[in-house]
């Protein structure tokens, strides 16, 4: 064997353990982003669903609770589609052909989480800010507790909305260095 041969076999081994390194390390990155994505729209689904409070205001009892508006309920299917779709994911093959329909439906998922983080947090200031314009009084004032719940699960919603944006940016990288190469 010659001398350049054998430095040939020895930089092909080397590229690949490199290149075989760099893909864990790719899936490993993902999985940790789907595991958090899954963490946080649970939170958020959990969070909005037992968000509710009563009041008294002249001898009349209301309640308050996720159910009763449209863009909470929008918000509660969104985070749970997104949850179911995480965990599939989760127990697929990363070496399946499919990745392009995967970073498709991961655009799909982070639009469907950004629209319904949106709608809530358009129904959340009207309940925290009221309209005065439309006649609309504000409502935190009377159940506090109902509001704090509507925060924290915006804001878990919104933790997986990045997450989701994140994963896309993780997979046209991915999609970037395997299409051209820097060798």
């Amino acid at each position: 064997m010659s001398q350049s041969t054998i430095f040939l076999v020895i930089n092909s081994t080397i590229k690949f353990k490199a290149v075989s390194s760099m893909t864990k390390t790719k899936r490993l990155l993902t999985l940790f982003l789907r595991f958090l994505a899954i963490g946080a729209t649970i939170a958020a689904v959990i969070v909005m669903v037992t968000s509710h409070d009563s009041s008294e205001v002249f001898n009349l009892t209301f309640t308050a609770k996720y159910s009763n508006q449209q863009a909470f309920k929008y918000f509660v299917i969104a985070e749970a589609i997104a949850c179911a779709y995480s965990l599939i994911l989760l127990f697929t093959s990363p070496q399946n052909s499919l990745w392009r329909l995967v970073m498709i439906l991961d655009v799909v998922i982070a639009m469907l989480l950004s629209s319904s983080v949106s709608a809530a947090l358009a129904i959340a200031h009207v309940g925290k800010k009221g309209n005065t314009h439309a006649g609309w009084l504000p409502i935190c004032g009377q159940v506090p507790k109902f509001c704090d719940h509507v925060t924290g699960a915006l804001i878990a919603g919104f933790a997986a909305a990045i997450i989701y944006f994140l994963l896309i940016f993780s997979s046209l990288y991915s999609a970037q260095s395997s299409l051209f190469p820097l060798n």
